[in-house]
């Protein structure tokens, strides 16, 4: 599934990738934001938990925020022109998997 929806999310932003770059920077700072938030929670578990579980959620925070960096990385090299999208748009992008 995961699979899936990175395909999809990469196959949105190629899609946009002519339309400008207007705002990407900042659409991209948005989606790297959002994963920090979901590391920093998977951080906070991790604290609550011992041994192997804390281990794997640590692991999980860092994943989390590689993805974020990549996925930030990405909105920015489409240059999308994000005066163009929608706010549903832009929240589908900054929230694709």
């Amino acid at each position: 599934m995961k699979r899936i929806l990175t395909a999809a999310f990469a196959a949105a932003t190629l899609s946009l990738a002519a339309c400008g770059g207007d705002g990407d920077d900042a659409l991209g700072d948005r989606a790297e934001e959002a994963a920090d938030n979901k590391a920093e929670t998977l951080d906070a578990a991790a604290e609550n938990a011992s041994g192997a579980q804390a281990d794997a959620l640590e692991d999980q925070a860092e994943a989390t925020r590689d993805a974020g960096d990549a996925k930030e990385e990405a909105i920015d090299n489409t240059d999308v022109d994000t005066d163009d999208l929608t706010e549903g748009q832009k929240n589908a992008i900054v929230n694709a998997q």
